[in-house]
C-alpha cells in the first residue's frame, strides 16, 4: 500500500512539475480582418502578409515571443483586446488621448501623412473650404471619421462605412466626392487599374495632433506592462540592429518611421 501510496505522490509531483514548464499560449496579434495593403491582407492562400505582419514577426522573434495573426472585425477591435479575445493590436492604430482611456498603447512604430483623394475630373484641395458640400467616405471607427466630422462641418454628408475597401469602391463609382484615409493606404488603391481610372490626390489634411495623435502603436491592455514593456523593447531592438529598415525597404522608399498624421 505504502509502494503505491509512494508512486502516486511521485506521479502527482511530476504532474505538477509538468504543469510549471507548461509552453504558453501564443500572444494573439489583432489585426483589422480586411485588406488593407501594404500593411496587412491575406495572400492567395489566407496567410496574412505585409508590412505590418514582418514587422510585428520581427518584433516577437526579437523578443522571443510566440505570437498567432488573429483578424478580428476593425470596429471590434478593442473589445476584443480588453474581452481577452486578442493580446495586442497591431493594425495600424493610431495612438489617441480617447483610445488611452480603454486601452494602453506601445511606443509610436510608424507615421505618415493623412490624405484627401477624389475624382480626377475634379479640381479641388484637401481644406474645409475645398470640401464644403462634397460628400465625403471615412472609414468607421478610425481618427478620419472624427477628423472629418470635426474640420469638414461644411460637407454635405460623412458617410462611414466599415472597410476602407467600401469607401474606395463607392468613389470609383461615382458615389462619393472624395475620401480621407492614410496617405499610403490611398495611395496603394491609386496605384490600381480601378484607381488609377477615376481618381487621383487632392492633398494633405492640417495635421491635429488632438485627433491624430503622434503615431501608430501597439494596442495592449492597461494592466498588461510586462508585455507592453517586450513589445517596446522589440522596437528599440529591430530599429537599432537595421531590421526595421530591412523590413521597410521592401515596401517604401521612403521614412515610414516620420511623418504628419498616421492611419487609422
Amino acid at each position: 500500500m505504502k509502494t503505491v501510496l509512494r508512486a502516486f505522490a511521485a506521479a502527482l509531483l511530476l504532474g505538477v512539475a509538468a504543469m510549471g514548464v507548461a509552453k504558453a499560449d501564443p500572444i494573439k496579434i489583432g489585426v483589422a480582418a480586411e485588406p488593407y495593403p501594404p500593411f496587412t491582407s491575406p495572400d492567395a492562400s489566407g496567410k496574412w502578409v505585409g508590412w505590418e505582419i514582418d514587422f510585428i514577426d520581427a518584433v516577437c522573434a526579437e523578443e522571443k515571443l510566440e505570437c498567432v495573426i488573429t483578424p478580428v472585425a476593425w470596429d471590434g477591435i478593442i473589445p476584443a483586446l480588453t474581452t481577452k479575445k486578442i493580446d495586442v493590436i497591431a493594425s495600424s492604430m493610431s495612438i489617441t488621448e480617447e483610445r488611452k482611456k480603454t486601452i494602453d498603447f506601445s511606443d509610436k512604430y510608424y507615421n505618415t501623412p493623412t490624405a484627401i483623394i477624389g475624382p480626377k475630373d475634379q479640381k479641388f484641395g484637401a481644406g474645409p473650404d475645398d470640401l464644403k458640400g462634397k460628400v465625403i467616405g471615412v472609414q468607421v471607427s478610425t481618427v478620419h471619421a472624427v477628423y472629418a466630422k470635426k474640420h469638414f462641418t461644411g460637407a454635405a454628408e460623412i458617410k462611414e462605412y466599415q472597410t476602407q475597401d467600401e469607401a474606395n469602391q463607392d468613389l470609383a463609382a461615382g458615389r462619393l466626392d472624395a475620401v480621407q484615409a492614410d496617405s499610403i493606404a490611398l495611395g496603394e488603391f491609386l496605384k490600381t487599374d480601378q484607381g488609377k481610372a477615376c481618381c487621383d490626390l487632392k492633398g494633405m489634411v492640417a495635421q491635429d495632433d488632438e485627433v491624430l495623435g503622434p503615431g501608430v502603436g501597439a494596442g495592449v491592455r492597461k494592466e498588461d506592462t510586462d508585455l507592453k514593456e517586450k513589445i517596446n523593447a522589440g522596437i528599440k531592438a529591430i530599429r537599432a540592429n537595421g531590421k526595421y529598415d530591412e523590413i521597410s525597404k521592401k515596401y517604401f522608399d521612403f521614412d515610414i518611421y516620420g511623418g504628419a498624421a498616421q492611419s487609422n
